[in-house]
């Protein structure tokens, strides 16, 4: 027997047994309730930070707990490793970036495993081999067969030094691309994309199915979908057949329009503008393009545009008005242009003003309308845009309604003159999967000068990524470059063809990987239908909310998608979401530079004297998100060495609630270290008095129990039942632990060391901690001369009878004030209480020679005496 808690020794000789065991695979005994608890899988970038031991600590407690509880559960882990993180770092290094990848992926596996968590390892996938992003490629044939994968033109961002496509995670603030410095254009390229927006209505009528979801989440959904009803209105361009199409939410405005705006990038731009205008509008569109969709739309910035000379008609008023060009209209969204309302929309307020266009009111406060003078300066000309609902003036047959009923009878109008209709618009774009890169999963379309786009027949998957690549950074696709990859026959007939040299977006692969999971190694199917349908939806999802976003909404998306093409039968994907906050670190900040400079790693400050190294300034000390850029992190593996793997665990699940920021405090881990070393004492010191689980087993005479054997089997009971509470309701892993620090304190406390109870004590003690400390509560379980795993136990339950008090402790208060306490019988009268009060020692003490003007019963809690 141990005499001194040992974590790594522990650690090491339990997760050999564990393996040995097959404990941790899932089982497939339908008889039990399934249970899928997953993390989000890393990209493998080399080494774990405390971010991911948070996340993963998080998920296997929950996966350890559900086993106890008797479920099936599947708990996977893979890597999620394409991307150009790894290409890029092929370049900088000279290897392949399968190399790279590969050795990451063992680093990191290795570094899970050292952490003990109780992941199947017979289900790891990485994204980035073929036997899986064959199946990818055969999900996005899935998708063209459904005529949901299609290509067009598009504008990205185009480094013209390095001849390629960069990401806008790749253009910085000042519109220069992060690998050459040159100012990014913008290009139009065909591109493929995902119809995405086809799903739009059900993405967001179905957020309402997702109840165990954080509200915050699935308004951010909602947001980005972005559902709006409106109207489609046509103004003709004078001189022309053609017109200019708009979107807008507000037709209730529609006569107060006295300019419309093109996108610059718009095909209608070089066909209306006049010759006379024709060299400014040239250049300014050369200018725009070359500056980024973020800069263009910055709220902050000036809104910029200049006149086509061409006019457009407003249908509704016959009135001929200016067309004008801006760099706030993108063409990708909407019609890619829009109607100007300046009296009624703060951004075409400022920008008619600077440009000295006409302001129309048309649309003032309920309460103005009968006393409104129309040929006021404030009315003719506002200081400030009117943007809310009001009474419709200045709307020929309109005036007079309110907005709502004007929107709609405007809409009707407008249908009937054929100028317009109702229509609902989304945010959501269509998604752009196509990069022209190498290390991604290549798109599995064969271009025929004869047929078109055909797929390459299931047979010949996966379309893999050849070795013999040449990467640079520079140019195009580096598969481009490769001709004996591209040139290959058509499969439908024969001519000579070219592969597509687009990837994937790397969020194609995991959209789907929780899907994989459930069948992992099936090399006939992309997975087998009745094992998604047992495992999935997955019960719990953890991961960051930095993913609230895309790659949950992209997941959602597939899912829909594959059920309509008949592979599964259920329509979410996630239905329990947990977003656990960030672990911070004590750092040092510069408060005086700017955000990306500010950070000052703690290696290079004087703690006695926190100064910038390069100004000198003084340096404030504060949390913030751990990170290699601020310097500020921990490494796990440190963490281990010093304090084992269990103290880590519990720190992680005590600091914060797993929603929260923790912040990483030292005499935090400290604190759980001692705790763990208390629960050590206390087993290890009852084994060597001659206790063991055996003891446990005898039956329990309640009826003959002293007073303090009751008192700790309600500490025992109330501690079982807090603890699942906590647990089961929002894994207030926090609560759980605090719950278990004062069973600790009741069972260290209790003077009936021989009882039975205290047995019982000792081993509950044991069998809750073994969720979040594995690995000291098995060697504990084990000294207790236990032969199976604590893992394999029932998690317990507490018995009611046992909460029930014979005794309540009644508080005594002289004036509000507490003068003492006494135990009464519980179950006591208000008459009862107030005599045994007065006949207490406290109350004779403190009443002598004074007056009770009256007694204050509160039953089962306190009497108070009020005196003169």
């Amino acid at each position: 027997m141990e005499s001194r808690y040992n974590p790594a020794e522990i650690e090491e000789k339990w997760q050999k047994t564990w393996a040995e065991l097959g404990l941790d695979k899932t089982q497939h005994d339908s008889n039990k309730p399934k249970f899928y608890a997953l993390s989000m899988f890393p990209y493998p970038s080399g080494s774990l930070h405390m971010g991911h031991v948070r996340n993963y600590t998080i998920t296997d407690a929950i996966a350890r707990l559900k086993r106890m509880q008797g479920y099936r559960v599947l708990h996977p882990m893979g890597w999620d490793a394409f991307g150009l993180p790894a290409e890029n770092a092929a370049i900088d290094r000279g290897v392949p970036p399968s190399k790279w990848t590969y050795q990451n992926i063992e680093q990191m596996r290795s570094q899970l495993q050292r952490l003990g968590y109780s992941i199947d390892w017979d289900t790891e996938l990485a994204t980035c081999s073929p036997d899986y992003y064959r199946w990818t490629q055969w999900i996005f044939l899935q998708f063209f067969a459904a005529g949901l994968a299609y290509q067009k033109e598009a504008a990205v961002n185009w480094d013209p030094i390095d001849q390629t496509v960069v990401a806008n995670e790749q253009v910085d603030s000042e519109g220069r691309s992060w690998r050459s410095g040159a100012i990014v254009e913008r290009k139009l390229l065909r591109q493929w994309f995902l119809k995405i927006t086809d799903y739009a209505e059900e993405l967001l009528n179905d957020l309402d199915k997702l109840t165990g979801w954080p509200e915050r989440v699935k308004l951010m959904q909602a947001n980005w979908i972005g559902k709006s009803t409106g109207a489609y209105l046509e103004f003709p361009i004078v001189g022309m057949d053609g017109k200019i199409a708009v979107y807008t939410t507000r037709p209730d405005t529609v006569y107060g329009v006295s300019y419309v705006v093109l996108a610059p990038e718009h095909p209608l731009t070089a066909e209306v503008t006049t010759t006379a205008n024709k060299a400014a509008v040239e250049a300014f569109v050369k200018e725009v393009a070359n500056q980024t969709e973020l800069e263009r739309t910055a709220e902050d910035k000036p809104k910029r545009g200049i006149p086509t000379g061409a006019k457009a008609i407003n249908p509704f008023t016959g009135e001929e008005i200016p067309i004008w060009i801006a760099d706030y209209v993108l063409y990708e969204y909407g019609t890619g242009a829009v109607m100007g309302v300046p009296a009624h929309d703060a951004r075409d307020f400022k920008f008619a003003k600077d440009q000295n266009l006409p302001i129309k009111v048309v649309i003032v406060e309920n309460n103005n309308v009968e006393t409104q003078n129309f040929a006021s300066p404030d009315f003719v000309s506002p200081k400030t845009a009117y943007t809310e609902a009001g009474i419709l003036v200045n709307s020929q047959q309109f005036d007079g309604m309110n907005s709502s009923d004007g929107k709609s009878a405007i809409i009707e109008y407008a249908e009937q003159q054929g100028f317009g209709k109702a229509r609902i618009q989304y945010r959501l774009r269509d998604w752009l999967i196509s990069r022209q890169r190498y290390w991604g999963a290549p798109i599995p379309i064969i271009h025929c000068p004869e047929c078109g786009a055909v797929p390459v027949p299931d047979a010949d998957l996966p379309v893999q990524l050849p070795d013999n690549v040449e990467l640079t950074g520079r140019g195009g696709s580096p598969l481009a470059n490769l001709e004996s990859w591209v040139n290959v026959p058509c499969p439908s007939c024969g001519t000579p063809a070219k592969r597509e040299t687009d990837t994937m977006d790397t969020f194609i692969d995991s959209s789907w990987y929780y899907l994989r999971f459930t069948d992992a190694k099936n090399e006939n199917q992309v997975f087998d239908k009745s094992k998604v349908n047992d495992f999935m939806p997955v019960d719990q999802y953890v991961g960051g909310i930095e993913h609230a976003i895309l790659h949950l909404l992209y997941s959602r998306f597939f899912t829909k998608v594959l059920r309509d093409r008949g592979l599964l039968n259920f329509d979410e994907p996630f239905q329990r979401l947990l977003t656990q906050g960030m672990v911070q670190g004590l750092t040092y900040m510069n408060p005086n530079k700017a955000d990306k400079d500010k950070w000052v790693p703690t290696s290079l400050v004087n703690a006695a004297d926190p100064r910038d190294p390069k100004t000198g300034e003084p340096l404030q000390l504060v949390y913030a998100t751990m990170s290699k850029s601020k310097g500020n992190g921990v490494a796990p593996e440190d963490v281990m060495a010093k304090y084992g793997i269990d103290t880590a665990r519990m720190f992680c699940l005590f600091k914060a609630p797993p929603e929260k920021d923790l912040e990483w405090d030292e005499s935090d881990v400290e604190g759980q270290y001692r705790f763990l070393n208390r629960v050590w004492r206390l087993v290890t010191d009852y084994v060597a008095s001659g206790g063991s689980s055996a003891k446990n087993s005898k039956p329990l005479q309640v009826d003959k129990l002293t007073k303090i054997e009751k008192d700790l089997r309600r500490s025992i009971h109330t501690a079982i039942k807090e603890i699942t509470e906590d647990v089961e309701g929002g894994y207030q892993f926090n609560t759980a632990i605090s719950e278990l620090m004062k069973l600790s304190n009741a069972v260290t406390d209790a003077s009936c060391k021989d009882s039975r109870v205290y047995s019982e004590g000792v081993n509950t003690l044991v069998l809750l901690l073994a969720p979040f400390a594995p690995h000291i509560a098995e060697e504990l379980w084990k000294q207790l001369g236990n032969t199976e795993s604590v893992h394999q136990q029932s998690w317990l339950k507490f018995d009611p009878e046992a909460l029930i008090t014979d005794e309540i402790t009644l508080v005594i208060q002289i004036n509000g004030k507490k003068r003492g306490d006494l135990q009464a019988p519980s179950g006591l009268d208000k008459d009862a209480l107030e005599q045994l009060a007065r006949e207490s020692e406290v109350a004779k003490k403190h009443l002598e020679g004074k007056e009770i003007k009256k007694a204050i019963v509160v039953p089962g809690k306190l009497v108070n005496f009020v005196v003169v």
